[in-house]
């Protein structure tokens, strides 16, 4: 068992954050999984998305220490869906089953994809404050596996898993970024045949991002200057595709830094959502005589 797995502050986490089942589809086998902390009069939460090999659990880190600190903040993990019309569907009734008109997206590698999609999904209509993606891509061409991607269904789960721990390098010394990698790797383990294959169907069909329907959409890419899934190329096409984009460095961290760096990826996410605090699209909870037009209100709430 890693240490993450094993350690004080995880089995906090799930003694004291429920875990919830929903369904918003008419198939009842389709159930998003999720975790809410914070304050939940914040109507403009931070919603996580999780990587292929990811369930919602791993952005624990975050949701203890942002919760603590006023901010709302869900983490999720999708149903098995086949198509990106089918997760962008689904991902919108999911927020109106949460009464939930517009969010922020933290999205890590393919859950930066999807958080992308759904933006532009969603683009006429904006369901998105913000994206903050972190180990991102806006294109799946990048994976070299757009012709298999129709095969994944029928694929067995070993292969599938083989295909995704191809990308984790276990020989690091970096005792933290090795045991994020242990983490997720249990974390993959526990994923069944179908839902891992919808996944990496969602990673690897022929598909892209539209940037200029994100134009409305504050933007922050958070990346790492260390090895990790994606090349410095694929991280300099992300640059190009947003170039009004924030972005937020990480000198190490590896795949997962919001395990790996919790510290660094918390501040940056702070950070980010601190423009929106005064806006109707803050995640974080202000006192009724603070917030801003009430007859208390007297500047910065900070």
């Amino acid at each position: 068992m890693s240490e993450t797995q094993n350690s004080a502050e995880y089995q906090s986490f799930r003694s004291s954050v429920p875990q919830k089942k929903l369904v918003v589809d008419d198939d009842d086998r389709k159930e998003w999984t999720l975790y809410d902390c914070g304050p939940r009069s914040v109507r403009c939460p931070l919603i996580c998305l999780p990587p292929a090999s990811g369930s919602a659990d791993v952005f624990f880190k975050q949701m203890l220490s942002l919760s603590s600190a006023g901010i709302r903040i869900i983490a999720v993990e999708y149903p098995i869906y086949w198509t990106m019309r089918e997760f962008c569907e689904g991902f919108k009734r999911l927020l109106d089953a949460l009464q939930l008109d517009k969010v922020h997206l933290f999205g890590a590698s393919l859950g930066g994809f999807l958080a992308q999609k759904f933006a532009e999904y969603t683009h006429k209509s904006p369901r998105v404050a913000s994206l903050i993606l972190c180990n991102a891509f806006y294109e799946t061409s990048i994976f070299q596996q757009t012709n298999s991607a129709p095969t994944f269904w029928m694929m067995p789960a070993l292969f599938l898993k083989k295909m995704v721990m191809g990308n984790f390098d276990r020989r690091l010394t970096d005792p933290e970024i090795a045991d994020s990698i242990d983490f997720m790797v249990e974390k993959l383990d526990g994923l069944n045949q179908q839902d891992l294959a919808s996944r990496l169907t969602l990673n690897c069909m022929n598909c892209y991002v539209e940037p200029q329907k994100l134009n409305g959409v504050e933007i922050v890419i958070m990346d790492v200057f260390d090895d990790c899934a994606l090349s410095q190329e694929v991280r300099e096409e992300m640059y190009k595709c947003y170039p009004n984009a924030k972005r937020a460095h990480l000198k190490t961290g590896g795949n997962f830094p919001y395990l790996s760096r919790p510290l660094e990826v918390n501040i940056f996410i702070q950070v980010h959502l601190k423009i929106f605090d005064e806006t109707q699209y803050s995640a974080k909870y202000v006192e009724p005589e603070e917030r801003p037009g009430s007859a208390g209100s007297v500047g910065s709430v900070e």
